[in-house]
């Protein structure tokens, strides 16, 4: 198991360790798997690393993991201390093993092919690199910038570079140790092992890379994160004392009021931990910003009403729960996907560029992301006005129409002279119709509606006005049906 994973897995797996004085008046519903792994946390007031038994905050253990994913040194950096500790086995290994002729190689020889591949490890390294300062310019300019998020997080590059560092550190550590009467051996044959290694996993990479240079391929990844996430993003909002929407006080004054104490977006809050905290204290905890929102330093974050306790403890519990960062992320925001999505399509249609293929090819996956959001039932977690419930968390989590509106309004804007994207769009729009949820498809009217006044005013003295107000789903050259009565 690579040491990341490893890492990655012993986080995943800590759990709260909370001392709860009220627990004897509090019983904690059973929950599925899913809730007990999902983006929201593990609740409670402190996590603890398994194998160190290092007790921290949800908080901190979230920016871990977050770190862990996003480094590009920690796993090499690993590999440069497995390397020079496999490098002090192998040479105790020589001393104890003796190895036939075939094997054996002179210190001349061993030394020589030693400094080659440090020499040649060294130089690949710095290649990697460069391809990766490549890939990073092409993406900020081509793509969109909020794609190196998630860029950082590829293993491949994270594996491809701890390979070749720690076989530069392996084969160093054998020629340091090379003399008139001990060589290395089988050291040096383990060396050439790994360099052929690194060689085949170096094409691996290349050839990833440089298929995910393509506007589609960073689409189809982003929708990819999003189908893997979603499940456990709904499973978190599907919790019985969990609710979206908006709480309205109603001239009620808040029990306990929580600032933020720093600038910072909300990257993620700990769901079950905050309900949690609301069931001891018999109160209802309410989040005044959606996931993904950026708030000022000292802007209200959590309200809390009823019986919760307070003070600068409760405060800084609270506090903990939530946690504010740079920029974004995806696990808990999916209309950052969504952003993403747009963003290249945006990229597509400027002037300097203008290719609305790669606009139609990112409506492709937008709309399978905007599926599986307008198919997914969250109407029993809506919280409404004038709601007797008391205790539990309230977020205010995005609409249907949130999502609808961020995922097309801006193509149809940029994209409004094409005739392909306005094709595509108007596709995407009536197949939606068909497959959300009923209580969604005025929403998707709405738009179709939006979408005909565009064409209307585009093309009104175009002899295309026909073709560019049918429904295609390849944009042209597809399955085209005439547009409906009334469009």
């Amino acid at each position: 198991m690579l040491v990341l994973d490893a890492i990655a897995a012993e986080l995943a797996r800590v759990h709260s360790r909370a001392t709860l004085a009220d627990q004897g008046r509090s019983q904690r519903p059973p929950e599925s798997e899913v809730q007990r792994d999902d983006g929201y946390g593990r609740s409670g007031k402190t996590e603890r690393l398994a194998v160190t038994g290092i007790a921290m905050s949800w908080n901190t253990a979230f920016r871990l993991r977050q770190f862990a994913r996003g480094s590009l040194w920690l796993l090499p950096l690993a590999g440069v201390l497995l390397g020079v500790l496999l490098g002090s086995v192998a040479i105790w290994a020589d001393r104890s093993v003796h190895l036939p002729p075939y094997w054996t190689y002179s210190a001349s020889t061993a030394s020589t092919v030693l400094s080659a591949i440090v020499g040649a490890m060294a130089a690949l390294t710095g290649f990697v690199v460069t391809v990766t300062v490549l890939v990073v310019q092409m993406a900020t300019g081509t793509f969109s910038a909020r794609y190196m998020r998630l860029w950082y997080r590829d293993r491949m590059l994270k594996v491809l570079l701890a390979l070749l560092v720690g076989t530069l550190a392996f084969s160093f550590t054998l020629l340091r140790r090379i003399e008139t009467n001990f060589v290395p051996d089988l050291g040096v044959s383990v060396a050439g092992f790994l360099v052929v290694a690194d060689l085949l996993l170096f094409v691996v990479f290349l050839d990833r890379f440089l298929h995910r240079l393509r506007p589609v391929a960073v689409a189809a990844f982003v929708a990819d994160y999003v189908h893997r996430d979603f499940a456990r993003y709904a499973a978190a909002l599907a919790a019985p004392d969990v609710f979206t929407g908006v709480f309205e006080p109603a001239g009620e004054q808040p029990a306990l009021v929580v600032c933020s104490a720093k600038p910072g977006a909300i990257q993620a809050l700990d769901g079950r931990g905050l309900a949690g905290w609301a069931r001891q204290h018999g109160c209802l905890v309410v989040l005044r910003h959606q996931v993904g929102s950026f708030v000022p330093a000292g802007v209200t974050l959590i309200e809390t009403y009823g019986g919760a306790a307070s003070g600068a403890r409760a405060q800084g519990r609270l506090r903990d729960m939530v946690v504010l960062g740079p920029e974004r992320t995806i696990e808990q925001d999916p209309a950052f996907a969504i952003r993403i999505i747009v963003d290249i399509a945006d990229k597509a249609l400027s002037p300097a560029i203008n290719d609305p293929t790669t606009a139609v090819q990112a409506l492709d996956h937008l709309s399978e992301v905007l599926r599986l959001i307008g198919t997914t039932d969250f109407s029993r977690s809506r919280w409404h006005a004038g709601s007797a419930v008391r205790t539990g968390l309230v977020i205010p989590a995005r609409r249907w129409e949130d999502y609808l509106t961020l995922g097309v309004t801006e193509i149809r804007e940029y994209g409004s002279t094409s005739i392909q994207v306005m094709r595509r769009m108007r596709a995407m729009l009536e197949e939606l119709r068909e497959e959300v949820r009923a209580e969604h498809r005025p929403a998707v009217e709405e738009e179709l509606a939006r979408l005909h006044t565009t064409v209307a005013c585009t093309f009104a003295d175009s002899v295309d006005l026909d073709r560019a107000n049918t429904a295609d789903p390849q944009g042209i050259g597809g399955r085209t049906e005439p547009p409906g009565p009334g469009q």
